[in-house]
């Protein structure tokens, strides 16, 4: 039984020893400053979301994150738990409240209510003519403009961990998560990897807004960011290469699992970081598969994922 059933993924909590370096990825990347401080940085995607990246000054670490309550009274129930924190009140962007507890690696889970909802950065229609819908842009020429991809918000997160069972089952407790797809190696009861998505019944949610898979080390994979469209993935693959100074990781190519259009790379202290386009979206009647590891991380096109990447994590 779930403590409380959370809405979405609301945002990264990281630990960084230089905010100029760091903000200056994150707007190549395709993301926005809100706000700065001298001890944190806080920046947001177009849609209307106050935040969606959050990086305090220090030591490289991920600190947690960030998920989205459904009501002001499930942070008073979550406030019970055990090791819970009292419901806060936010001196952060947009206000609003906050529960803090910690997951079995010791990191801190935020659950968040009544943040302010800022207007939306407005974005050019980019309609697609297909072979089914051929006059989507009847008299109209695609021309797009060179520059960082156009981040919508944050989508998912990737921790990996030698307590597999114990951290999915707290996150599964906690925030109501539901399995989308459980891998497995060997054996069907030898589950060692979850991409879990939110339970919002009815409603139709991202394939996944947690995935948590079994390593040696406990640490961060990736956080995961939605763009406008595919050529948003490509721009911003160009873009980022262009200036020489990220490490690209893998892609562009097409997750089987989830089924995104996908391109990561790595912030200048290892954090990986993803662009993607065109999810599967799924509700509570689409139920769990098991699938055996090697069919579930492949790509349906595009290459194989790198093996330093399948196993790698940033502290």
């Amino acid at each position: 039984m779930a403590v409380i059933k959370v809405r979405d993924i609301a945002y990264g909590r990281l630990r960084s020893p230089d905010l100029d370096i760091q903000e200056e990825f994150l707007t190549d990347f395709g993301l926005r400053r809100v706000a700065r401080t001298p001890t944190a940085l806080y920046m947001r995607g177009t849609d209307p979301i106050q935040y969606l990246h959050v990086t305090e000054r220090g030591d490289p670490a991920l600190l947690g994150l960030g998920w989205y309550a459904q009501s002001e009274d499930d942070l008073r129930t979550l406030s019970k738990v055990p090791g819970a924190s009292g419901v806060e009140h936010l001196d952060t962007p947009g206000a609003g409240l906050r529960v803090r507890l910690k997951d079995p690696n010791g990191y801190t889970a935020e659950v968040v209510y009544g943040i302010e909802r800022p207007a939306a950065i407005e974005v050019p229609p980019c309609p697609i003519n297909s072979g089914s819908e051929p006059l989507n842009r009847a008299g109209q020429l695609m021309r797009l403009s060179s520059g960082p991809s156009l981040v919508k918000r944050i989508a998912h997160g990737v921790i990996f961990t030698p307590k597999f069972a114990e951290t999915l089952k707290w996150y599964r407790e906690m925030m109501g998560f539901i399995g989308s797809d459980d891998l497995y190696v060997g054996s069907k009861d030898n589950v060692i990897g979850s991409f879990n998505r939110c339970d919002l019944g009815d409603q139709y949610v991202d394939h996944h807004a947690f995935f948590c898979m079994v390593n040696a080390n406990a640490g961060l994979n990736h956080l995961s960011f939605e763009v406008h469209n595919v050529d948003q993935v490509f721009l911003g693959h160009d873009y980022l290469a262009a200036r020489k100074k990220y490490t690209h990781i893998w892609g562009i190519g097409r997750h089987l699992l989830g089924s995104q259009v996908f391109d990561y790379w790595e912030d200048p202290w290892r954090r990986v970081h993803e662009h993607w386009a065109d999810s599967d979206r799924l509700n509570v009647h689409n139920g769990t598969n098991l699938v055996p590891i090697d069919e579930g991380l492949r790509s349906q096109w595009g290459e194989e994922p790198p093996d330093s990447f399948k196993g790698y994590v940033s502290p």
